[in-house]
């Protein structure tokens, strides 16, 4: 739905009646991942399910949910006969969650808009099917440092309501989109009540050291990656917004010293582009002690060698020196800053999902995987 949000809002604010569909489930080659949306007000859509394979389908099946004021839950696939349904030529399956959207029906979308725009975790749990109300929404926050997180709406009774925010949060906290089952109590042992988690986490933080010409298209490839991107140097001559336009931090300090006041979480990318031992060296030993999701240094063969063994005299040990990645990047022969920026991108997006890195067209089996991150 972050896709569509702002028009949507926009919609929603002037008192429109509209269709927003959203995918809710994914099979073997599916094109759009879970919480990927679709809106359709008459005859405008914006938005995309299956990138362009079934819109058609799903345009039609909108206009007809807000006719009828009934939410629907449907599939998409190869083996589709419906006249509308012309099927998914990449071979995948999508399941569609498709509901009626306005002011009266989903009147926690403002509040909702307003924490995405200012950063706040916020998730939207909705009953796709089974003995409770289909469609039936709960929104929640999560736990903070001033105490237990909020929720508004239910889905049907306390303790399913309970039993939801439980694990809301948790996949909150992790970022997750997807569906979880319950029995119509919120029973884990029972699974006839599908509720499908949409996670509107912050974007995953991008932290790039080191102020050169190649910072500038690794800050460049990183925001269109969706990362919120922070570029910091200890030189004010060289960190400026001015030369860092796509940032949207641009931080001067020493690195080590900054990298270790920021929250670093899971989802967190750490590029080191200083090649210079007195900044990567003590940096290096901070982020190799965070639980980021990449730790990336630039560097030759040669430089690399010799700061392991830097970072090794510092106590460093071969666990942690396991996770760096370096030199960065995967093997595309790339040369310049931005075919550098492509190749750092590509090992992000290889890890994150699990790629080989290999041309698909040397390789068979699914496309598109699971995140392993």
């Amino acid at each position: 739905m972050r896709d569509v949000l702002s028009q949507i809002v926009r919609w929603w604010e002037a008192g429109e009646r509209f269709g927003l569909a959203t995918v809710v489930g994914t099979f073997r080659s599916a094109p759009r991942p879970p919480g990927a949306a679709m809106a359709v007000l008459g005859n405008e859509a914006v938005g995309s399910v299956s990138g362009g394979c079934v819109e058609g389908a799903v345009y039609e099946l909108a206009n007809e949910v807000v006719g009828a004021g009934r939410p629907v839950l449907q599939r998409y696939g190869v083996s589709d006969d419906d006249a509308f349904a012309v099927g998914l030529t990449c071979g995948g399956i999508i399941d569609v969650f498709v509901e009626d959207v306005s002011r009266e029906t989903y009147p926690e979308l403002g509040e909702i808009a307003a924490s995405i725009e200012r950063r706040r975790p916020v998730a939207v749990a909705t009953i796709l099917s089974g003995p409770g109300q289909v469609g039936a929404r709960r929104v929640v926050w999560p736990d903070g440092p001033d105490g237990p997180g909020s929720s508004s709406g239910s889905l049907g009774s306390d303790r399913l309501d309970a039993a939801v925010d439980d694990d809301v949060r948790g996949m909150l906290a992790q970022g997750i989109t997807g569906i979880r089952r319950y029995g119509a109590q919120g029973e884990r042992r029972l699974d006839d009540l599908q509720v499908f988690v949409q996670s509107f986490a912050p974007a995953p933080r991008m932290l790039v050291f080191g102020a050169i010409d190649f910072a500038a298209a690794v800050a460049k490839i990183g925001k269109f990656l969706g990362y919120h991107v922070v570029v910091c140097d200890a030189r004010p001559v060289f960190a400026t917004a001015k030369r860092f336009p796509d940032a949207d931090e641009v931080v001067v300090k020493w690195p080590h010293d900054y990298l270790s006041t920021v929250q670093v979480d899971e989802r967190t990318v750490i590029c080191v582009l200083t090649h210079d031992p007195k900044f990567d060296v003590p940096l290096l030993e901070v982020a190799l002690r965070t639980p980021a999701a990449y730790v990336g240094a630039m560097g030759s063969r040669r430089t690399h060698e010799d700061r392991l063994a830097r970072l090794r005299e510092v106590g460093l040990k071969d666990d942690d020196l396991a996770r760096l990645r370096s030199p960065i990047g995967l093997d595309l022969g790339a040369r310049t800053p931005e075919e550098t920026a492509v190749s750092i991108a590509a090992e992000l997006i290889q890890l994150r999902w699990g790629g080989t890195g290999r041309a698909l067209t040397d390789t068979s089996g699914r496309i598109h995987g699971d995140s392993i991150t």
